[in-house]
């Protein structure tokens, strides 16, 4: 049996350290245990990664204690940990965290407990006769099973009737362990499998021969929006569950939860099979039990975002990304893992499919269909052979000459509106910006509100009257007079989804208008209350943000209008034609998914550039051509790798010094044919009263750009004050 035990502590060290295993636990402490050890002169936790017979460390401590039952992390989450820490340079005891939820890492979090009631066994029969509550208490204790307590009353029964007869021995209350479930109380109707089409049909036969194939290739999904890609997941689920595996179902975004959850929810747990839910707006207790659920495999079907790819599902047997590419699915903070790239390493180590869906799939994976890394599956029309609806771009240099001034409407949009609250549609407007206007502007001197804080301007917001800086949160009151000259002639410039919301309320003040943005949907469960809403029919217009703009399938969405199309267009980023593009395919696709013909209407200031023109007339295929050939010139991926070093600190001189002498140890290192962007400020140049700069590094190949990387920052003189991050293939610049 192993003596001893290597330990990586929760105290960010990036090595393992050894420890004696006590003779009581030998032969039980396995890798992925949870354990308490002496660190210093205190005790820390953290996690077993192996077990040995002999340490060249002398006078090791002994583990103080377990954690849990059994190991929390599964032996294939851990070489997931492992291949996480590798790939994207960031120290394991990191990456373990990232692995395991907060909730069930912690000592402390354990289950609820309740006092709960239930009928006795082989009770005796009453020495005498009950009153009439103690005899509905046990009518209601033979219907419901068992009744807690703290909910007695709710079921029309006193909590002093039960006590009375627990003590005639017809009733035991004890403290029960219960289970947090999010979707308590909530109905799902069972839904049945539906005919598939010869495309849909190809396209799940090509999943499922992956699903527990030795060595599975991901199956990339290329439908239009509408063409059924959901059905295609569903049913490659249940073939999934029918070998005995479990399937992980990651959405991009919170806000695709509720929909994907009822869809889920009504095909699998309608029919008996546990489905999960993990996301961040789940309670802490909630994602604990949820959790074990999944590790106990009574939830063999787990929907989630981003961080659901770490689900202890055991056997896995296929992973769905869901609008695979969404940047949503890159972590902003270390470790920058990308899901989706995460789910294809997973599967490759589980024999898991991989199926990644999109109507605009990334180019990246694009790029690995084409190489025959992936499989291509497509999926060209739409169910029951409905039209994509036309897209209309409106010139918005036009309309503003035509008013006089800009406005957030044009003419042809709203009688477009007007016609939908006629014939009682309902009109999804689109605008990923919140607030009412991005920028106060002097008209007499030209001074612009900025944030004390961070290098942009501050966003106008109606409700409260206040200045919002959208990066790190800094408000201050609306000025009534320039701060730098006094005079009171102030302009709001831009447009936010606040004033959007506000026009439309002026232009038809009898529509039902509901705004999602990340200032509206601030209580829990409003997701899912403003979509009910939407879809019951009980509004007319819904208003927001890129919360409302893919993944929705509303069937009496006629109409979509894209109030600004240009917003992302001109960012310092190789990537902003695509994502412009994606979302303006993405949210056009929201309209005439029923049986009545949507359209769409795109107001933009560049009408003609490329990704505008491609999105109009639903041309993926034409728009990856031109960009790709454009990555391609410039070797940026999918043609090359690259990296992104960032550098902050509160002194700007410190930050500069640590970027130079990392861009001078590259530029000496660097593999022939890699190319070193910077050292250069940042295109934001302060957050949060910390100065920015970066380091662009690109080639032909990751791993000799990763080893020059790892050897500059080793080499790194340490300053005060200098956070240095390292972004392995980055999605945002900015």
């Amino acid at each position: 049996m192993a003596r001893i035990a290597k330990v990586v502590t929760d105290i960010a060290l990036d090595r393992a350290f050894d420890y004696e295993i006590p003779e009581a636990m030998r032969g039980r402490l396995v890798e992925g245990h949870r354990v308490r050890v002496p660190f210093g002169r205190k005790e820390v936790l953290g996690f077993v990664v192996g077990v040995a017979e002999e340490s060249d460390v002398p006078g090791l401590r002994p583990i103080a204690g377990v954690v849990g039952e059994g190991p929390l992390v599964p032996p294939a989450l851990l070489r997931l940990a492992r291949w996480i820490s590798d790939y994207y340079m960031d120290p394991i005891e990191r990456c373990l965290k990232t692995v395991l939820p907060e909730a069930v890492r912690r000592e402390d979090f354990g289950p609820r407990r309740r006092r709960v009631a239930r009928l006795a066994r082989g009770a005796p029969a009453p020495g005498r006769r009950l009153t009439a509550g103690q005899e509905g208490a046990l009518l209601a204790l033979g219907a419901h099973g068992a009744i807690a307590l703290a909910d007695a009353r709710e079921r029309g029964v006193s909590p002093s009737s039960l006590q009375s007869l627990e003590k005639l021995g017809l009733v035991v209350i004890a403290d029960e362990e219960e289970e947090r479930d999010p979707f308590a109380g909530a109905a799902f109707a069972r839904s049945e499998p539906l005919a598939l089409n010869g495309e849909q049909g190809a396209a799940l036969e090509m999943v499922v021969a992956q699903v527990g194939s030795p060595q599975p290739r991901p199956v990339l999904l290329q439908g239009v929006t509408g063409s059924g890609k959901t059905e295609v997941y569903l049913q490659a689920i249940a073939a999934c569950l029918a070998s005995g595996r479990g399937a992980i179902v990651l959405v991009p975004e919170i806000s695709l939860t509720p929909q994907s959850v009822e869809r889920f929810k009504s095909r699998f747990a309608a029919a008996g099979v546990g489905v999960a839910v993990l996301h961040s707006g789940l309670s802490a207790g909630e994602r604990r039990d949820e959790w074990h659920r999944i590790r106990s495999g009574r939830a063999r079907v787990v929907v989630g975002a981003r961080s659901a790819v770490f689900a202890p599902v055991s056997p896995l047997g296929l992973i769905v990304v869901d609008e695979e590419h969404e940047p949503s699915y890159k972590q902003a903070e270390a470790p920058r893992y990308h899901a989706r790239d995460v789910a294809i390493v997973r599967g490759h180590f589980e024999s898991a499919g991989v199926l990644l869906g999109s109507a605009t799939p990334s180019l990246e994976s694009l790029h690995n269909a084409a190489r025959g890394k992936y499989l291509l599956a497509r999926l060209t029309g739409r169910i029951d052979s409905r039209a994509l609806p036309p897209v209309r771009v409106i010139d918005m240099r036009q309309e503003a000459a035509r008013h006089r001034g800009p406005v957030a409407l044009s003419d042809r949009l709203v009688r477009a509106i007007g016609e939908r609250l006629e014939r009682k549609e309902q009109t999804i407007l689109f605008l990923n910006r919140r607030g009412h206007s991005s920028a106060l502007v002097c008209v007499k001197c030209g001074f612009v509100v900025q944030c004390p804080d961070c290098s942009i301007a501050l966003t106008y917001h109606r409700r409260p009257e206040q200045m919002l800086c959208h990066l790190c949160g800094y408000s201050a009151p609306a000025p009534r007079a320039c701060p730098e000259c006094g005079d009171t002639r102030i302009r709001y410039a831009g447009t936010g989804t606040e004033k959007v919301e506000e026009a439309v309320a002026r232009i038809f003040p009898a529509a039902r208008v509901v705004r999602m943005d990340s200032d509206t949907m601030t209580r829990r469960r409003a997701y899912e209350e403003a979509f009910a809403a939407f879809r019951s029919g009980r509004v007319d217009i819904l208003v927001g943000t890129q919360m409302i703009a893919k993944g929705l399938d509303f069937p009496n969405v006629t109409l979509v209008g894209v109030i600004n199309a240009d917003l992302a267009l001109h960012l310092p980023d190789f990537r902003a034609s695509e994502r412009v593009f994606q979302l303006l395919t993405q949210v056009a696709g929201r309209a005439g998914r029923g049986e009545a013909p949507g359209a769409v209407f795109v107001q933009s200031f560049t009408p003609h550039h490329p990704a505008v023109q491609f999105a109009k007339s639903h041309d993926v295929d034409g728009f990856a051509d031109q960009e790709m050939e454009c990555r391609r010139q410039l070797g940026y991926p999918p043609f090359g790798r690259a990296i992104l070093v960032a550098f902050r600190g509160e002194e700007q001189k410190a930050v500069v010094a640590a970027s130079e002498e990392v861009g001078e140890a590259l530029r000496a290192r660097l593999p022939e044919g890699a190319v070193l962007g910077g050292p250069c400020p940042a295109p934001i140049p302060k957050i949060q009263r910390q100065h920015r700069y970066q380091v662009f590094i690109r080639g032909s190949s990751m791993k000799p750009l990763a080893r020059v990387v790892r050897d500059a920052i080793v080499a790194l003189r340490a300053r005060r004050g200098v956070s240095v991050a390292i972004d392995v293939d980055p999605v945002f610049l900015l």
